[in-house]
């Protein structure tokens, strides 16, 4: 018997939050495998999912139908359908209304919204025990020849009587039925992960989820066989006829730029090409070299083909309105190539002087506008993205999304809750998780959390973690990915409310956005950039006069001198572990070096093995050669070393006869290797291409390695020297006007590898003085203060007292008199300070001049606020002289108020100590000699696990003379974890590792101390 035709009308994917227990992918991969003449993906107020569902039916060469469930104020369920373009524009409308309409991850819609939007949507009632003809005979009006009843027979109890009653309120309201199958997954083995899903959405162990449970697994997508033995064929047969109807495809969409940039009068493309003239001119005020003219005339003829001036018009007018409100940006990404956005300021890598690949730009072929990423102050950027709001109305622009995925902390916090463990055991065994743990790891980790791993409940727990593992969670705001349309961005994509006010974003995230080619502007925080704009604003203050960028002398020996001894604590991109070991090595002397090696040290370069090829280069110690002058031509510049991204599509092009359009493609899918697989692909045509132009097969293979190892993180030439510029900016800042620059980093936190008290530390091994934390002096920033004829001095601000409001120091500072407080007294019935305000200036220390210490500070302010009747106290009131605390117990103190100390380091408190167990000093490691057995100690401020294959794991120990490096390796760090990770103050036993300035202690084995730390807090700054 041939099965009968069928499209399933109602099926929900995970992106309906803890409700759909199938990706996409899997929801169209089995619906095809089935057979299905078309699959709806229909999730809950939703179309997050629907592009991933488009590709998956592209590929799958199934019919996809867009829709969406919804549930009415009233109780009401529908699913809707978009048969044309229209229809899905009136279908995203309604979803944005609801959406909008509530909380961030709620909606509220009722049926005057659902009538206002239904004059071309198809309409499935999902009609409940409850239901009455009054309800169909409402959608019967509402959709008049598009309403339909979904009969949905899950093989339980009534199936029979079900279907009688429902094809009888068929009859009587006038609405024919459909045979519909409520599909919540893939395959019936996705049961148990749907109830604990609906466990979480619950917020309650599956035990205690009673009804809510579906009673049987047959909401997945069954065979026709099946269905055809529960339904009658006239049922089936109208899915397929309601299928046909809808001919929609999301390839119908068309996307619009904003047009209200131009002025009237001036084509778009008249309009870019004077301000790009006009630009260049003011870029080379002796004249635009011939080499730049015919390349801007080039970028702009393609333009015009393409019709993206509102992209670089749009662009531009946000640039224009961050600089009118001094507000430092940068653009940066594959525009820093284009002679364009150089002229119009967007961004700053002169094209004259880097290597130019126009098919990373822009590409005819790949018929999708260029990547422009633009970097703001990270305190300012909301300014910014208000101004787009106002600019454009909040029914044209909104950010992107991001998906926000389950990982194995997440996965197993849900997981575990849903089983009925309790919150102990699952903290205990977080706690024993970290960053770098694979999948296959996690049983071990569960033996060492104290689990049984032959459990049964385990073994489930185990099975269902990685069944989640990738789940969407929920969506929340991509960080700056803006998208502007021409016309209400609502009838492209639905919008939602996000955690933020004033905010809106879209329910797609950027993958979907670079597939849909929909404009997005990244309008993205970069802390350096704050960093940098206060850091000039205390230069000017200095110096009298004003002070940017532009007045950084390039070129500076200096500069490139304290880089080459790895002196760059708080340097932009050269501060990591990594870059400071590297760059004794590369020692750059120039611009371009500093670009190089800004993406040199990266997994993809690493992975790829790169590095020490060009090392060797440079320090002359292997030569350089090329197997061809077109070779020569892509890779000179790096000494035959593929580096950059753009050497690498160049080399497709001239190696293997690829178009630029093919090499762009190589690009993105060495982007997406590691999860699609794609770039083997590429493999064949790569290799036969060299083969065929003459190249040998052991420098095809070579190429094509290299390759691969960018799939891990290779980085673009452009973005490198974007970052590049910061880099010497900020280094030239660190070299000149010390204090000015670590003053205006701690302004800036939190951004960085190094919390404030690395960067003070760092400060006064410069010479620079800090002083301490004053009410009677500080500001709430921390500021300059004058010394004669040496670097100013940093006073300390209030921002770092922790408890403190910004409120209550922004009323102290108001009320401050010009001579300063007379008492505490004064101080606290001027300023109005409660309880805690007054407390944490006294945890502080900030009291000293008004107390003159700690301990007599609290003791007044405990008597100023007894009964916290404020201003109450008496002023002339005798007080008691309490002692000053010791110095241990004031450096704690000073940690747990302010996560500093301008006392003693904790470690030299610890140092005679320390010497009699012979733990040297981070001085004494640096002097050490290569192969030399050595032991440190200090306190853990950094660890680092980069994404390579070997799994070494770099710490730092800090102590009162500098900064001990240690490498640990894998099997140390699986041996001895608990140290590793949870140690607060580590001893390090091993061997001296020298190459030249570069020191390394290579750890043998690791001791916690944490205890000889007594009650001092610290924290140390973990990066992947």
């Amino acid at each position: 018997m041939t099965p009968p035709d069928y499209a399933e009308l109602h099926c929900l994917s995970n992106f309906s939050f803890q409700r759909g227990a199938s990706h996409a992918e899997e929801l169209v991969a089995r619906a095809q495998a089935l057979g299905y003449r078309a699959l709806a993906i229909t999730d809950e107020c939703s179309l997050a999912g629907i592009v991933r569902a488009k590709k998956a039916a592209e590929e799958a060469g199934l019919a996809l139908i867009v829709g969406s469930e919804f549930r009415l104020e009233d109780g009401l369920r529908l699913v809707l359908l978009a048969p044309d373009r229209a229809a899905y524009g009136d279908l995203a409308e309604l979803i944005t209304l609801g959406r909008r309409s509530a909380p961030k991850g709620e909606y509220r819609l009722t049926r005057t919204d659902v009538a206002q939007r239904s004059g071309r949507l198809l309409a499935l009632w999902l009609a409940d025990d409850a239901a009455g003809a009054s309800d169909g005979h409402w959608l019967a009006a509402c959709f008049p020849e598009r309403a339909w009843i979904a009969v949905e027979l899950l093989q339980q109890a009534g199936d029979r009587e079900r279907l009688h009653d429902l094809l009888a309120l068929g009859r009587l309201c006038g609405l024919p039925c459909v045979a519909s199958g409520d599909v919540h997954m893939h395959l019936r083995s996705r049961r148990m992960l749907q109830d604990v899903l609906t466990a979480i959405r619950l917020g309650k162990p599956v035990a205690q989820c009673g009804l809510a449970l579906f009673p049987n697994g047959e909401r997945h997508l069954r065979s026709r066989m099946a269905l055809s033995r529960l339904y009658p064929a006239e049922l089936l047969a109208e899915t397929v006829r309601i299928a046909e109807r809808c001919h929609f495809s999301l390839k119908e969409l068309r996307y619009e730029y904003p047009a209200e940039l131009v002025p009237a009068g001036l084509s778009a493309s008249a309009h870019l090409r004077s301000l790009t003239e006009a630009g260049l001119h003011r870029r080379y005020p002796a004249g635009v070299p011939a080499t730049v003219w015919q390349q801007a005339h080039t970028e702009l003829a393609l333009v015009a083909e393409l019709e993206y001036e509102h992209f670089f018009l749009t662009v531009h007018d946000t640039v224009q309105y961050a600089r009118s409100q001094h507000i430092l940006c940068q653009g940066r990404g594959s525009a820093a190539n284009s002679v364009i956005c150089y002229a119009l300021h967007i961004t700053e890598v002169n094209p004259a002087e880097s290597k130019m690949l126009f098919g990373r730009f822009i590409s005819k072929e790949r018929n999708e506008p260029p990547d422009i990423d633009v970097d703001f102050e990270h305190e300012r950027r909301e300014e910014v993205i208000q101004y787009l709001y106002r600019k454009y109305g909040r029914d044209r622009t909104a950010i992107a999304a991001t998906v926000i995925s389950y990982r194995r902390k997440s996965a197993l916090r849900d997981v575990g809750r849903a089983l009925g463990f309790d919150e102990e055991q699952l903290a205990a065994l977080s706690d024993t998780l970290v960053w770098w743990d694979r999948s296959s790891d996690l049983p071990l980790r569960l033996v060492e959390a104290g689990f049984d791993p032959d459990s049964h409940l385990v073994q489930l727990l185990l099975k269902l973690v990685k069944q989640l593992l990738g789940f969407p969670r929920h969506l929340s705001q991509h960080v700056g990915g803006f998208v502007f349309s021409r016309g209400p961005l609502a009838r492209l994509v639905p919008l939602e409310n996000t955690a933020m006010a004033e905010r809106t974003q879209i329910q797609w995230d950027k993958d979907d956005l670079d597939h849909m080619s929909l404009l997005k502007v990244d309008v993205l925080a970069l802390g350096m950039l704050s960093a940098l704009r206060r850091a000039f604003e205390l230069v000017a203050w200095r110096r009298g006069q004003p002070f940017a960028m532009s007045d950084i002398p390039r070129e500076d020996p200096k500069v490139y001198e304290m880089m080459s001894h790895a002196d760059t604590i708080g340097v932009f991109q050269i501060e990591s572990r990594a870059q400071m070991s590297m760059l004794p090595r590369l020692r750059p002397s120039k611009f371009y070096e500093l670009v190089i090696e800004i993406a040199l040290v990266r997994p993809g370069p690493i992975q790829g093995g790169m590095v020490h090829p060009y090392l060797k280069r440079k320090n002359g110690e292997e030569d350089i050669t090329y197997p061809s002058k077109a070779v020569e031509g892509v890779l000179s510049r790096t000494l035959g070393v593929p580096i950059f991204q753009e050497q690498v599509m160049e080399l497709a092009i001239v190696a293997a006869d690829y178009t630029p359009g093919e090499a762009d493609q190589l690009r993105r899918s060495m982007a997406a290797w590691a999860r699609s697989g794609k770039l083997e692909l590429h493999r064949e045509k790569l290799i036969t291409g060299m083969l065929k132009n003459g190249y040998e097969q052991d420098f095809a293979e070579r190429i094509f390695a290299q390759i691969q190892g960018f799939s891990e993180y290779g980085f673009p030439e452009s973005h490198s020297a974007s970052f590049a510029l910061l880099a010497y900016a900020s280094a030239w800042l660190k070299r000149y006007e010390h204090a000015a620059f670590t003053c205006a980093l701690i302004n800036s936190q939190p951004m960085g590898f190094y919390s404030p008290s690395q960067l003070i530390q760092d400060a006064q091994r410069h010479e620079v003085e800090i002083r301490p934390i004053d009410v009677q002096l500080s500001q709430w920033d921390c500021t300059l203060e004058p010394r004669d004829g040496l670097q100013p001095a940093i006073r300390l601000g209030l921002r770092l007292v922790r408890r403190l409001g910004k409120a209550a120091a922004e009323r102290v500072l108001a009320q401050r008199p010009p001579q300063g407080y007379a008492s505490l007294a004064e101080l606290q019935r001027r300023a109005g300070l409660d309880r805690r305000s007054l407390n944490a200036l006294a945890d502080a220390d900030a009291l000293h001049a008004l107390s003159g210490n700690r301990r007599q500070a609290r003791w007044q302010a405990g008597g100023l606020l007894e009964g916290d009747d404020l201003g109450q106290a008496e002023e002339g009131a005798e007080l008691v002289a309490l002692p000053a605390l010791r110095e241990g117990e004031e450096v704690v103190e000073d940690y747990q108020s302010t996560g500093l100390t301008l006392r003693a380091h904790p470690v030299s408190l610890l140092r005679a100590e320390l010497r009699a167990q012979r733990l040297l000093s981070a001085a004494e490691i640096l002097a050490c000699q290569d192969g030399q057995p050595a032991r440190a100690c200090g306190i853990v401020v950094g660890r680092q696990r980069p994404g390579t294959s070997s799994g070494v794991t770099f710490v730092t120990l800090e102590d009162e003379t500098g900064n001990v490096n240690v490498i640990v390796w894998a099997d140390l760090a699986e041996r001895q974890r608990r140290e590793l990770i949870g140690s607060s103050l580590l001893a390090v036993y091993g061997v001296v590792q020298r190459e030249g300035e570069v020191v390394h202690l290579l750890a043998m084995r690791l001791s916690d101390r944490s205890d000889r730390l007594g009650s001092l807090s610290v924290s140390s700054r973990d990066f992947h």
